[in-house]
């Protein structure tokens, strides 16, 4: 039941933040979640910012958080990259933000599509993206052998005035030219989500993922076996929700809403 669920795995953009703006009741329900001995933790596939950008991000916005309160998609491309690809040569089209977060981890990356050594290309959400990177993507995709991830299959990021083109309408476009799909790492992959119950020790009963999207917050939470809860706040609507196969178990207006309905 929905008054049971003590750790909440929230998406950002479209749910809790539009751009830089807080949605209306969401501090007051992160605090009520610490305060009954929950755990709030953000599974974000915005990869434009790293974890040390979030907390800085929130404490302008008034809420305190820590590492333990974030799992992002360059989180788990991080992960998978130390796995598969340690010691080799990553080909990144993305943000100044996510080059730094690879660096930090000691993952060799280039911006150099002339690079002898590339082993595998990274595409994330890139608000600096330019012509000039597309064309070299495609040069790199279309004339060597090599592995293609993408840390997220988001089609449209949420800004103040609408929507931008996400990560996933990046490869979208990509494909049409080189023929070829990525690897996504974040939702609905489940790897954050598994990842959020083993370092807080719930059990997937007193969890709920709570987002905007179908296709990556509630079909994560599918797979993963925990329930979900949408906001219409963010991309999907309600008829979208009531049209999909794997539909979320709760549907609210906001994350205020989801708030009033667990507190009572």
């Amino acid at each position: 039941m929905l008054r049971d669920k003590r750790l909440f795995l929230l998406d950002i953009d479209g749910t809790v933040c539009i751009g830089r703006r807080l949605i209306s009741g969401t501090k007051e329900f992160l605090t009520a979640v610490k305060d009954c001995g929950g755990q709030f933790v953000f599974i974000t596939n915005n990869s434009t910012r790293s974890i040390d950008d979030y907390i800085l991000s929130f404490q302008e916005l008034g809420i305190v958080t820590d590492y333990t309160n974030f799992i992002t998609a360059s989180f788990a491309t991080v992960q998978y990259l130390k796995k598969n690809f340690y010691g080799k040569l990553i080909y990144v089209m993305g943000t100044k933000s996510l080059m730094r977060e690879l660096k930090k981890n000691k993952i060799r990356v280039t911006t150099d599509c002339m690079d002898p050594d590339i082993d595998c290309v990274l595409i994330s959400y890139d608000n600096q993206l330019t012509y000039e990177k597309i064309q070299d993507t495609c040069q790199i995709l279309s004339t060597r052998q090599v592995d293609y991830l993408a840390t997220n299959m988001d089609y449209v990021c949420p800004v103040e005035f609408g929507y931008v083109p996400d990560c996933g309408a990046i490869c979208q476009m990509l494909e049409h030219a080189v023929k070829r799909k990525p690897l996504y790492m974040g939702k609905p992959g489940t790897a954050m989500v598994e990842c959020a119950l083993r370092l807080n020790h719930f059990p997937k009963e007193k969890a709920l993922i709570v987002g905007d999207r179908l296709y990556t917050d509630i079909l994560c939470g599918n797979r993963a076996g925990v329930d979900t809860a949408l906001v219409l706040t963010g991309e999907a609507t309600r008829a979208d929700a009531e049209q999909c196969e794997y539909g979320p178990d709760y549907i609210f207006q906001s994350i205020e809403e989801l708030y009033s309905q667990w507190a009572k």
